[in-house]
């Protein structure tokens, strides 16, 4: 197999990037595997949850991005690779590993996936889901109350605290690496025709 493309997915949280990575491994799931930043979070089994807590989620120092890279690498060299878990209510990783295997399309999604030259230097193609700060808020409320077992007030606290400063700092700067930019994500579905039949070409001329 020739060496492997690596599409990235950036976008500020609850922007869609997951919901358009999803569209995309559906449509070609048997030649494509998905890589997220989220999984690569620093483990914090040695903090109590009183500090786990304070942690800023949204600034790069929160990831175990070299350990990203490394499994990056090995993809890249045709190897597949156990990725870590993360567990949003215990906030640190679990002792649980999931296999990504390597083929021919490897989708990389994170919100600060741009943000880092080394990982930007490993992407075939960037793509920015772009979406209004208040469909993302509403969004990320919906799924961490829904999903997360998380409270409203905190949800909040942790938007104005970190969430929508890290996103103005690191987050929307990042944006001007993008090779496309995507508003809604995977809910434009002329944005996802074209990304098809490009990932199609893509297969296909290998």
């Amino acid at each position: 197999m020739d060496k492997p493309v690596i599409i990235g997915i950036a976008g500020g949280s609850g922007s869609g990037k997951t919901t358009l990575t999803k569209n995309i491994y559906e449509k070609f799931k048997d030649d494509v595997s998905i890589i997220s930043h989220d999984s690569y979070y620093k483990d914090q089994t040695h903090l109590s949850m009183e500090d786990r807590v304070k942690t800023n989620y949204d600034h790069p120092n929160a990831f175990d991005t070299d350990l990203l890279l490394t499994h990056l690498n090995e993809l890249l060299a045709g190897n597949d690779i156990y990725s870590p878990v993360y567990s949003y209510v215990e906030h640190t990783r679990t002792s649980e590993t999931v296999l990504v295997k390597s083929k021919k399309v490897i989708l990389l999604d994170g919100i600060l996936i741009f943000e880092n030259k080394e990982l930007r230097d490993l992407m075939d193609m960037k793509i920015y889901v772009d979406t209004d700060s208040d469909v993302r808020i509403i969004r990320r409320i919906l799924r961490d109350v829904g999903e997360r077992g998380r409270d409203l007030q905190s949800v909040t606290q942790q938007y104005i605290n970190t969430v929508k400063p890290m996103h103005e700092q690191f987050v929307e700067p990042s944006k001007k690496f993008a090779d496309i930019i995507i508003p809604e994500g995977g809910h434009n579905q002329v944005a996802l025709s074209m990304l098809y039949h490009r990932i199609y070409y893509i297969l296909n001329n290998d």
